[in-house]
């Protein structure tokens, strides 16, 4: 259980990893580099997807399904893009395989059965999007297109890290088309605000919202807004992107609209995403030695009861009191197993639950039933207390809105107090040693001196804050002027 951990602290990594397949998340597959995510770890997954699905919907966006094959021509259309996502690429060449004559119950590439145009298994869907969006928009009138796709995509990854960084991962890209550069600036930036409210209110995770600078853009994008969030190893982690495109894609497929004037003009575009890489964010932001913490508002259970008993008799009557605050909690919104499992000992499922992060559990024994109250432990602080069993369905529901600001708050205390200033190299590089999180330094913009902190640090540009100061400065690395502030940090 949780006390066979490896600490953070002796090894962040490590925990990670044990954590993620202990808690029955995920675990690696046969397939060199993807995952299995498990029932568990989906129905997390699942909780995300409902409430951004929501807000995509209420702020006019349909959903839409485009196939997971792109032709190498359309891949190549906007050279940019293509250019960016190369090396990732995984590509389909033959549609067929057959019997090995030569080796009997063996199978080979059927080398007659060549496509004649290789096809890649879709990194992004930009490109297969807009050859279909040409047939869709001829007039203003069809615009704008609000559209979002929940899907797989592949990126060819050699080191691979469950949830973080696997080569098939699980996302929702969003691609809208609009009439005008404000109308898809807007979006850009509407669509980020949301991925921050989410990961904010759902996640209990603060982010920092800004610019990605031009080397961390996406290919093929003018400008690439973020929110970045920070784990408790004092590593940044994006958690979610979203792009304007300006009319690249439109160019590059010939996407013109009619406009109300009687003109003719290429649409402007947007694209913005988020992929399970939240699911680590998750386990990074909150958890501990013990196991999983995870945010009321996304535990798959937020409430468990355990029956303490010794015969059948006393199970009989602690079950007709939990099942009574399971008919209580669950018409409260509260999602509440009891486990009365006979195959495991109390102490067996006190420590399971605490792994997996429940936020509350309640035991329920025989002198409890005398006594008429109930043992109820958080998982957040560790700690017990006894309930009257009259209030104990107020008291947990009080106690969700409760653990879930806690979490965000320590969150947040914890990133405020990794967000350092400093002014020279030397101390750029021992803040980064010593202490880890953001950075926030002056910058001369220039890619080359980006690009040679990278070298020097592993530490890369998180993004170009929106709320940053514009103040006079020298940057950090060549002494040249700099008009603000930016972040940096070491990143997943």
């Amino acid at each position: 259980m949780g006390k066979n951990l490896t600490s953070r602290e002796q090894d962040y990594s490590k925990w990670y990893n044990e954590l993620v397949v202990k808690a029955d998340l995920a675990e690696n597959s046969a397939v060199r580099g993807c995952m299995v995510i498990k029932p568990y770890g989906y129905a997390i997954w699942e909780k995300m997807q409902a409430e951004l699905d929501r807000m995509f919907k209420e702020t006019g966006h349909q959903n839409a399904y485009f196939p997971l094959f792109v032709p190498k021509s359309l891949f190549e259309a906007e050279e940019k893009n293509a250019e960016g996502f190369a090396k990732e690429c995984a590509v389909v060449t033959h549609y067929r395989l057959k019997t090995d004559e030569e080796n009997k119950g063996k199978l080979i590439v059927d080398p007659a059965a060549k496509l004649e145009e290789e096809l890649v298994v879709r990194p992004t869907s930009e490109a297969v999007i807009w050859n279909t969006y040409k047939n869709w928009i001829q007039s203003y009138r069809d615009l704008p297109i609000l559209i979002n796709q929940w899907a797989n995509v592949v990126r060819w990854e050699m080191r691979t890290r469950l949830f973080l960084r696997t080569s098939e991962f699980l996302w929702q890209e969003g691609h809208t088309a609009h009439a005008t550069r404000q109308e898809a600036l807007a979006e850009t930036m509407q669509m980020n605000d949301i991925y921050a409210e989410f990961v904010e209110n759902f996640m209990a995770t603060p982010v920092i919202k800004g610019a990605k600078t031009e080397n961390e853009r996406f290919a093929g994008a003018e400008e690439t807004y973020c929110i970045e969030a920070l784990m408790q190893d004092g590593k940044a982690l994006q958690a979610g992107t979203s792009h304007f495109l300006g009319q690249n894609f439109a160019k590059a497929f010939d996407v013109k609209f009619a406009t109300k004037e009687g003109g003719l003009e290429h649409v402007w575009a947007t694209s913005w995403g988020v992929s399970t890489r939240l699911m680590g964010a998750l386990v990074m932001t909150h958890s501990d030695d013990n196991g999983l913490v995870l945010p009321p508002k996304l535990a798959p259970i937020q409430v468990v009861i355990v029956p303490i008993y010794r015969s059948e008799e006393q199970l009989d009557q602690i079950s007709d009191v939990a099942n009574g605050l399971v008919k209580d909690l669950r018409a409260k919104g509260i999602s509440v197993k009891f486990d009365n499992r006979d195959t495991h000992k109390p102490g067996w499922k006190f420590a399971q639950y605490e792994l997996q992060g429940v936020p509350v559990r309640l035991a329920i024994g025989p002198k409890d039933i005398e006594k008429g109250t109930v043992e109820l432990a958080r998982r957040d602080t560790l700690t017990k207390e006894f309930v009257e069993m009259d209030g104990v369905v107020e008291k947990v529901v009080a106690l969700m809105e409760e653990i879930q600001e806690t979490l965000y708050h320590k969150a947040k205390n914890f990133r405020d107090e990794h967000i350092t200033k400093v002014d020279s190299f030397d101390e750029f590089k021992a803040i980064l040693k010593k202490k880890g999180g953001f950075i926030s330094a002056h910058w001369d913009g220039t890619p080359e001196t980006e690009n040679r902190i990278k070298e020097l640090t592993k530490a890369t540009i998180r993004c170009v804050p929106f709320d940053r100061k514009e103040e006079e400065g020298t940057c950090v690395l060549t002494g040249k002027p700099s008009s603000g502030r930016v972040l940096f940090a070491k990143a997943y």
